[in-house]
């Protein structure tokens, strides 16, 4: 974005001279097509990867903290399986 901006304001204070119009809008439009090349191939998919991977981590540290409270709870051994598998998806729960 800041490219396309410097692209822009060195045609736009030139305008008197029509052949240096033609650079800058050239330097606007490579650099608008850059950021959304690296925007759509490596910012997306990294920001994507990211969030599950948070989404996991917060599901996995839930599960430790209702474990140790279960635990200090005194439960027995097998409620605090059952409560916890209640945070797993049915096809991980091997039952």
């Amino acid at each position: 974005m800041i490219g396309t901006l410097i692209g822009l304001i060195g045609m736009l204070a030139n305008l008197s001279d029509p052949d240096s119009i033609a650079p800058n809008m050239a330097v606007a439009l490579i650099t608008t097509l850059y950021g959304a090349i690296l925007a759509n191939l490596i910012a997306m998919p990294l920001a994507e990867k990211l969030a599950a991977r948070t989404k996991e981590e917060v599901l996995i540290k839930e599960i430790i903290i209702q474990g140790v409270m279960a635990i200090q709870s005194g439960d027995n051994p097998k409620v605090v399986e059952q409560k916890l598998k209640i945070f797993l998806p049915p096809s991980m729960r091997g039952e």
